[in-house]
């Protein structure tokens, strides 16, 4: 019998008995729905958390900073000594949340470190307001935008860290306040910035936004503008007036660029030579690495469930492979004595039991697909519509495909014990066979 002609007979051999081969499919299906739906979780989760590290930094950069003696992890009833190089960290935290400012000398001494490619300060920019014309006037933050970040736009372009002209990314939360009709015509429009230097003097710097940043988990313009060099020096030039040349170049933190192809042990010994340097250093997968961990924990329990399932199913298809050994022991005695051999009727049977497990995976990835879809729309627009970004269910068709083999090499490992007593039937005991 030809390979294509085995294959035939098996997929219509399978329906002989439609009622225990569809239930035991039933059994599959459950299975595979689950694994489906699973993966999918996991995939659109960490899928957002992807987007979400770089939008908020880049995977090539970590924030580097030196820490007062005593400020790092202080309880909050306990008092912290006064350190006179101290400022604020920009972190939210208990009292004594401060950090050893970074002078000109520390960043050399960090750009001098084995591993370290650049070092690029963190300026400390505090506007007082925003407003369009003769608008309202809004607090706003100022941002950064780290080479290898996004910004998810709603419209228009990143600010040109090359260009003289003074650009800015707006938050779309601000575009309708400020009176600047939707994202779309808010591009090309002048805003102004208004900024207080240390002799209390107000100054007013105009921009051009070119981009309209869309809301996010973590965007860099969640609440803040994203500046181009040029805005940025103006800016931070203008905050400075009267400051004291010594005290400008003082820096809560600092970018440092590492080797992008740099692996987790290299990172790791970065890390370690910084400390030694007295700096700390932490990449953006250290604050979101945790909590991809959590997600991959539960995605993997939920998995487990699923291969349960599944695992239940193969009996299932023991015991239907089984009673057709059993039911056809007859036709077997006669197929190998007409000449066909034991691994020919072990692959019929075992065939049987791929198709089977294809059947139960192929329909139960179907639905899991079509329902998943469904439900991760409609939550986009309900629960998790404060996730933009977020598509909770999404289907990799790498995964997909591979839950199908896997489905089918557990139904066909299951098939092999019924298949062998198959194949070692004696032809002339079972033409006896009533």
């Amino acid at each position: 019998m030809r390979t294509i002609d085995l294959i035939a007979s098996a997929v219509a051999n399978t329906f002989r008995s439609k009622t225990r081969t569809i239930l035991t499919i039933l059994a599959i299906f459950v299975g595979a729905f689950t694994l489906t739906l699973t993966s999918g979780l996991g995939t659109g989760i960490n899928a957002f958390i992807d987007d979400t590290v770089t939008s908020i930094g880049a995977s090539d950069v970590m924030t580097v900073t030196t820490t007062p003696e005593g400020a790092t992890g202080v309880d909050a009833t306990d008092p912290v000594k006064y350190n006179p190089d101290a400022i604020a960290s920009g972190q939210p935290g208990p009292p004594g949340s401060t950090v050893v400012a970074l002078t000109p000398e520390d960043l050399e001494a960090i750009a001098r470190i084995d591993g370290v490619l650049d070092v690029q300060p963190t300026r400390a920019i505090s506007p007082d307001y925003i407003q369009a014309g003769d608008g309202t006037k809004y607090v706003i933050g100022v941002g950064i935008l780290i080479a290898g970040q996004t910004i998810p736009l709603e419209s228009g372009v990143v600010p040109d860290d090359a260009a003289s002209a003074l650009q800015l990314v707006l938050p779309v939360a601000f575009v309708e306040p400020m009176g600047l009709g939707d994202p779309e015509r808010a591009i090309g429009e002048t805003v102004t910035l208004a900024i207080t230097d240390a002799e209390r003097t107000q100054h007013f710097v105009e921009a051009t936004v070119v981009g309209v940043a869309e809301e996010g988990l973590a965007s860099p313009a969640g609440a803040t503008i994203v500046p181009n060099t040029a805005l940025s020096d103006a800016l931070f030039d203008a905050q400075n007036i009267g400051v004291p040349d010594d005290e400008v170049e003082r820096y809560a933190q600092a970018s440092v660029f590492f080797d992008p192809a740099a692996t987790d042990d290299d990172v790791t010994a970065l890390k370690k030579r910084l400390n030694d340097a007295g700096y700390t250093g932490s990449t953006v997968a250290d604050q979101l690495g945790l909590f991809k961990t959590v997600i991959d924990g539960i995605v993997l329990v939920l998995n487990a469930f699923a291969i349960i399932a599944l695992l239940a199913a193969s009996f299932g298809i023991v015991n239907t492979l089984f009673m057709s050994v059993q039911e056809r022991t007859r036709e077997i005695g006669l197929m190998k004595a007409m000449g066909m051999g034991n691994g020919r009727v072990f692959s019929l049977f075992s065939l049987e039991a791929a198709f089977i497990g294809f059947l139960g995976s192929a329909i139960g990835v179907a639905v899991a697909i079509i329902a998943g879809s469904a439900l991760s729309s409609s939550l986009s627009t309900t629960l998790l519509a404060d996730l933009p970004g977020l598509t909770l269910i999404a289907f990799d068709p790498v995964a997909i495909a591979g839950i199908i083999v896997v489905v089918m090499a557990i139904a066909f490992l299951a098939g092999t014990l019924p298949a062998a007593r198959a194949a070692r039937a004696d032809p002339v005991e079972s033409l006896r066979y009533e």
